[in-house]
């Protein structure tokens, strides 16, 4: 199936390993041009984009920090310069913590609410102005179905990835009359480099249990993921914007 994302070019925010990265590689095998941002993760960045030029798209690593409002608009000048204009932004950034909350400090919250929340809003922001200029556009969200059902350990992390919801329908409602949809995905676990920053260093025991709070007995996979973000973020959902939706082996359901 066509997706119609060919020459489309995506910003995908924290691809520099990970979700980001695979989600920034399935749009390039579609025919997209991508933007990789990342904040720490260079190198991951620079490998992506030169692996997705490898597929005929033109593909960028862009480093910044979300939580600088010059640094942001620094970062979507230069995509849009030196890629295209963007027509799909995909907010994967988010900073996270397994921590007990009565053992937590306002330090410990706030490195999650400044990038999850405050970042998240000033990238939109950005892009969505010059979206909003050309009258067309599609935002994709991630969150964790943490902010969606709540989690014991997560409880800040969940806090910060709740907003996802209300950003998301607010932006739908409120974008629409520029042609702009945004909608969000909700995950549960997904196996990539980085999961212990979710599960922390599991062992077998604990991550049988895990896995018996999933009806599918299974962690995802990015593979598992990026049909959707892809889905939502083409032209073959026109009329679909302001909804969550759950990838998520069944560990939670509406």
């Amino acid at each position: 199936m066509d997706l119609g994302l060919a020459g489309t070019t995506v910003l995908v925010t924290g691809a520099g390993q990970g979700l980001g990265r695979a989600i920034g590689m399935a749009f390039a095998a579609e025919g997209a041009n991508v933007a990789f941002h990342f904040h720490t993760s260079g190198d991951g960045a620079e490998k992506a984009a030169a692996e997705a030029a490898e597929l005929g798209v033109k593909a960028l690593a862009v480093g910044a920090d979300l939580r600088d409002e010059a640094a942001v608009s620094t970062m979507v000048e230069r995509v849009e310069s030196e890629v295209g204009p963007i027509g799909v932004l995909v907010n994967n950034s988010a900073a996270t913590r397994k921590q007990r909350f009565l053992e937590s400090t306002p330090a410990d919250w706030a490195p999650q609410v400044d990038v999850t929340v405050t970042g998240t809003l000033q990238v939109t922001h950005a892009v969505a102005t010059c979206m909003a200029e050309r009258k067309a556009g599609a935002i994709v969200n991630l969150m964790g179905d943490s902010g969606r059902v709540g989690e014991s350990g997560l409880l800040v992390t969940a806090t910060a990835r709740s907003t996802t919801v209300g950003l998301t329908r607010s932006l739908a409602k409120e974008l629409a009359r520029y042609g702009i949809r945004a909608n969000a995905v909700s995950l549960a676990l997904v196996r990539t480099d980085n999961i212990d920053a979710h599960s922390g260093n599991a062992d077998d025991e604990q991550m049988r249990k895990i896995l018996a709070m999933y009806p599918l007995r299974r962690l995802g996979r990015p593979e598992d993921v990026t049909p959707m973000v892809l889905l939502l973020a083409s032209p073959l959902s026109s009329w679909t914007t302001g909804q969550v939706v759950s990838v998520n082996g069944g560990y939670a359901m509406p």
